[in-house]
């Protein structure tokens, strides 16, 4: 086998896809950057849940908000909601799995917060909980998902963002949603500071 080929195949096949992506979901990602900044500048908060590599996107994107992404600017509130190690534990063996985000959702959401839902399957059992309490909190739901979207694409309302990433294959999706956190964090950025001069 030639591994340097495979390796090769591997960056040409990502770079197609994040070509293909733009393209087609550029509008949205612009709409899901206002939706955030909007509620930012309102005093609101994004909740942040997924799992696995998803989870470690949700913590990626908290902490370029509360830190910063490349420049200076005011902290902006972001929650992930998979961090907490005693609620991901206590509400996971109290009640189950797939309660872990949404109770976190029902305790720290408010109208005009928005979800950031992650899940590359789009069928994520917790994510879509923590959709559901979303919902019911009126929040806004902007959602990263892959593989025609799932559960997750066919229960948001036309006030939300659906980000779904043309693949089936986990590992391209996932690197095309760590593209589009930067686009929504430079988005924000650019909102709320102007661009650079």
């Amino acid at each position: 086998m030639n591994f340097e080929q495979r390796i090769v195949d591997h960056f040409l096949d990502s770079a197609r896809l994040k070509q293909e992506a733009a393209a087609l979901l550029a509008p949205d990602i612009a709409r899901a950057g206002q939706l955030m900044t909007e509620c930012l500048l309102a005093d609101g908060k994004i909740l942040a849940c997924g799992n696995g590599g998803s989870a470690a996107d949700a913590q990626h994107f908290a902490a370029e908000l509360v830190g910063r992404f490349e420049r200076e600017r005011p902290e902006l509130r972001a929650i992930a909601l998979t961090t907490d190690t005693s609620i991901l534990t206590a509400v996971g063996n109290d009640y189950s799995f797939d309660a872990i985000f949404e109770k976190q959702v029902r305790a720290l959401g408010v109208r005009g917060d928005v979800l950031l839902a992650l899940s590359t399957s789009g069928n994520s059992g917790n994510v879509i909980q923590a959709i559901a309490a979303a919902q019911e909190r009126e929040m806004r739901i902007v959602a990263l998902t892959g593989k025609g979207g799932g559960a997750i694409g066919e229960m948001l309302s036309a006030d939300d963002v659906h980000l779904c990433v043309p693949h089936t294959r986990t590992a391209r999706i996932q690197e095309t949603h760590l593209l589009i956190l930067h686009c929504l964090c430079d988005t924000i950025d650019v909102r709320l500071l102007g661009e650079e001069g």
